[in-house]
């Protein structure tokens, strides 16, 4: 986070004096975008960053005043940290506010040609709609109409329709993005965790989980436990694919064990290339004890996208089959788990 509504930025900044050089941290000398940069490329992660158009604060400026300071501070962040991926704007408080849209864009794409902009005006992802951390069934990632912002309704249409997958964002605790001393007992259990990850990964988004330093400068314990534990559990419940033959037949795909098995999960990733999209889907499990040739139907799905986790109870089965409404269905990946 660079800048969030209350104008305050975590760079030292020539556009204003609310900044971290005006603070005792290292003397006026801290530069939080620089550190974030600088570990980033150091394990080789992709850098986004977080801006927040809007000011909370009362500032006296014309629209094209606030787009020039909004030009200058985005113009530092693009040309003095090398490459930046990922940037990640933030519609709320933005609802009433006219922007020179062509103009900004002109100069973010200009300074970093191959950045990739979140929601707002040339957008390349989109934002869910909710901050609850959870995809709708079916989640389409070709629309013609993004979500703005918690404070209206209201949509932003695009000319035509276009691939743009969502992100699901949530508060790691619940009644706030920012650290309280008062609310640790908010912090999101690992149960609660999982249950965001099939709501959102697993219905084709991402999930975008805030938590903020505490007093101290480093992230909370409880939080930090919570989140170490859910990874841990993802990686464990996803380790093991149940080894299958995978074939393809008309508009199904077949999972065929060596032997009857339990499986409670089978997850899909489509082809995302083909410029098509997938909705609407039925599996079913084959060589029930006793019944060898009856397909007991376990999960209806609506899309698939990057991966769609379909989770039902366990059933001993021999064979798995997908079955799609559309003909030609075209997967990368089909995986089974117990």
């Amino acid at each position: 986070v660079c800048k969030h509504h209350d104008g305050f930025a975590n760079w030292p900044t020539a556009y204003t004096d609310y900044s971290v050089k005006n603070t005792p941290w290292k003397n006026g000398q801290g530069d939080v975008v620089r550190e974030f940069t600088d570990v980033c490329r150091k394990y080789n992660v992709k850098v986004g960053l977080y801006y927040s158009p809007a000011e909370a604060q009362e500032v006296n400026r014309t629209d094209k005043e606030h787009d020039d300071y909004f030009i200058n501070q985005i113009g530092e962040l693009l040309t003095n940290y090398g490459k930046i991926d990922y940037l990640w704007f933030d519609g709320c408080g933005s609802e009433n506010h006219t922007y020179d849209t062509e103009r900004i864009i002109k100069a973010i794409r200009g300074m970093q040609p191959e950045i990739l902009i979140f929601n707002m005006w040339d957008p390349d992802t989109r934002w869910v709609g909710n901050e609850l951390g959870i995809a709708p069934s079916p989640n389409f990632n070709i629309v013609n109409a993004l979500d703005f912002s918690v404070r209206t309704d209201k949509k932003e249409l695009l000319d035509e329709f276009v691939y743009m997958p969502a992100e699901c964002d949530c508060r790691m605790r619940e009644e706030n993005w920012f650290y309280s001393d008062s609310d640790e007992d908010t912090v999101k259990s690992v149960d609660e965790l999982l249950a965001l990850y099939y709501y959102s990964v697993g219905r084709g988004a991402n999930l975008l989980i805030n938590i903020g330093p505490d007093r101290r400068g480093l992230l909370p314990e409880k939080d930090c436990q919570n989140l170490l534990a859910f990874g841990k559990e993802i990686k464990e419940r996803f380790a093991n694919t149940i080894p299958a033959s995978v074939r393809k037949e008309g508009n199904s795909y077949f999972c065929e064990f060596s032997s009857p098995c339990l499986v409670n999960h089978v997850v899909l990733q489509e082809n995302l290339l083909t410029g098509r999209e997938l909705n609407g889907f039925t599996i079913y499990a084959y060589g029930y004890p006793c019944y060898s040739d009856m397909a007991l139907e376990v999960y209806r799905g609506t899309t698939v996208g990057h991966k769609a986790i379909c989770v039902f109870p366990e059933v001993k089965t021999e064979k798995i089959e997908i079955r799609f409404a559309q003909e030609e269905p075209d997967l990368t990946g089909v995986k089974c788990y117990f």
